[in-house]
Order: structure tokens, then C-alpha cells, then sequence
């Protein structure tokens, strides 16, 4: 099976015979996104550092989208949707949130956790498991702060 970067650079060639300049370009920046997180860490390109550079970017997006939202803008509006939209293919299908919940009460349980002062052994923890990749660590971050008094 090929990684979400190998995916990235297939679908950049895909959408540049298809003549689909928008898609081209949204992927052409994250592949070279990508590319330059890989050089700052000093580190190949892998699975999670692509994953975890789309979230950055999709996160980036959303936020400049709200942004346009109160100045009035719907066509810069209407432009950042549609790439999100693009990037959000390549993340991977997050747990249901009952799947979720139950994962952030267990390793709870199992770190001892009793306050939101320990919130980072609960997370450090959550990091160590299998299902790590798919999660968002920003929102388990409020799920963690709900559950802990």
C-alpha cells in the first residue's frame, strides 16, 4: 500500500494532465510543505511527519477561513473550502467518538491520572498506543480536560 506522501505525489501528476490547475497547485504547496518539514526536522519522510504537516495545514486553512468569514470575503472563503477540502482526502478517518471516549477513559484509568495537572501523562500516554496516528491531539486535549476534575 503507498504512503500518504506517495499518494500526494501520484495525484499531483493526476491533476496536472487532468489540467486541474486548482488541485495541482493546493498539492504541489503541501507536497513542498511536506518536503520542508522533513529539512527543518533533519529527518526522511514518513508517514507521520506527512500526516501530521496535512492537519497543520488543514488547521491553517480552517482558521484563515473563519477569518475571511467575519471580514466579508466569500471568495477567499469559497477558495480555502475547496482546499481544505482537497487536503482532508489524505488525512486519515479519526475514531467515532464513542470509540474515542473510551480509549481517553481507559488510559485515564491506567495512568492514575486524577487531575488536569497530569493531563500530560495521559496524552504522552495516548501517544504510545496504535491508534495514535489517528488521533487529534487538540481535540483529545478538551476530552482529557472534561474528564479530569
Amino acid at each position: 500500500m503507498a504512503t500518504t506522501y506517495e499518494t500526494l505525489r501520484a495525484d499531483i501528476i493526476t491533476a496536472m494532465k487532468a489540467r486541474d490547475a486548482a488541485t495541482a497547485t493546493a498539492l504541489r504547496t503541501m507536497d513542498a510543505a511536506i518536503q520542508r518539514a522533513a529539512m527543518d526536522a533533519s529527518k526522511p519522510i514518513d508517514e507521520t511527519l506527512a500526516i501530521a504537516t496535512f492537519r497543520k495545514a488543514v488547521k491553517n486553512l480552517t482558521d484563515a477561513r473563519t477569518e475571511f468569514e467575519k471580514g466579508g470575503r466569500a471568495d477567499l472563503v469559497a477558495a480555502n473550502s475547496a482546499e481544505i477540502a482537497i487536503l482532508e482526502k489524505y488525512l486519515p478517518k479519526g475514531l467515532d467518538p464513542a470509540k474515542l471516549d473510551a480509549l481517553v477513559v481507559e488510559v485515564i484509568a491506567a495512568t492514575g491520572a486524577a487531575s488536569k495537572k497530569e493531563m500530560g501523562k495521559v496524552i504522552a500516554a495516548l501517544k504510545q498506543r496504535p491508534e495514535a496516528p489517528l488521533l487529534d491531539f487538540g481535540a483529545v486535549s478538551k476530552l482529557i480536560q472534561a474528564k479530569l476534575p
